[in-house]
């Protein structure tokens, strides 16, 4: 029998799974993969996940984590924020003082919480670099905030393994499919899972400078121009998304052999 009996993950498009798609064409994700490991333990293991593209992280704490608490879950993941650095102004104060609220009533229930941080951008684009700073100075505030209210912390800030843009997809701001299933052997690595050398560099690859200007110019017009143009006008990739999982469901479970619980 598992240690967990119900999951639980809240958050934006990092945990929603996009850009690992399904067969199906539905998205998977990290959390996804990291339930169906879990469900392999556990008769009766159950998960929702309530996160949504877009979302900043006022209402990942006040609307998601509420619902999710209300579900009873013995495992809650969280991660947010990204969202809010990204954009010309963001108040980082506030933040930490939503996540201090939020974190505080969490800490009154039987529920593991597990905050999921992000890496160091400037590491893999110049582009993303200008935000580094400010993101640099929430995750040091965010990170004493957690532990102060007993939440572990997946931290990824000195993580060189998802520098590789093979990690990432073609809009650099996701991962694929690849990065999601690293980021699904952290967690159960943390979770006490032996998992696959999720920090192993992938096979020496230098793409030629033609390649990288190609690769350039499509981010621009196909990603970086439609992203630029939402934020002008005040919209979200999010607006009218429904969570992908609202309710606790079963969900089918991996084979085991890629993380077995110590």
């Amino acid at each position: 029998m598992g240690r967990w009996q119900r999951y639980v993950a809240i958050g934006d498009s990092f945990t929603e799974g996009l850009e690992d798609p399904r067969p199906d064409g539905r998205h998977r994700g990290w959390a996804d993969r990291v339930a169906e490991r879990l469900a392999s333990d556990t008769p009766g293991f159950d998960y929702a996940n309530l996160a949504i593209r877009g979302r900043l992280l006022n209402p990942i704490l006040t609307d998601q984590l509420p619902r999710a608490l209300e579900m009873q879950p013995d495992l809650l993941t969280v991660s947010g924020g990204v969202n809010d650095i990204l954009r010309p102004r963001c108040d980082v104060a506030a933040m930490i003082a939503d996540w201090d609220r939020a974190l505080a009533a969490a800490a009154t229930t039987d529920t593991t919480i597990v905050v999921v941080t992000f890496g160091q951008p400037s590491r893999r684009s110049r582009a993303l670099g200008s935000i580094e700073a400010r993101l640099r100075d929430y995750r040091d505030q965010l990170l004493p905030v957690a532990r102060k209210h007993g939440a572990e912390v997946v931290d990824f800030w000195y993580v060189t393994s998802f520098d590789d843009p093979r990690v990432w997809a073609d809009d650099r701001l996701h991962l694929n499919s690849l990065g999601h299933e690293r980021v699904s052997y952290a967690v159960l690595e943390h979770l006490g899972y032996e998992t696959p050398d999720w920090l192993a560099p992938l096979p020496p690859h230098s793409p030629s400078a033609l390649a990288r200007l190609g690769s350039d110019a499509r981010w621009v017009t196909g990603h970086l121009a439609p992203w630029v143009g939402r934020r002008l006008v005040g919209r979200s990739s999010g607006d009218g998304v429904a969570p992908k999982r609202p309710h606790p469901a079963p969900i089918a479970a991996t084979d085991p052999a890629p993380g077995t619980a110590r």
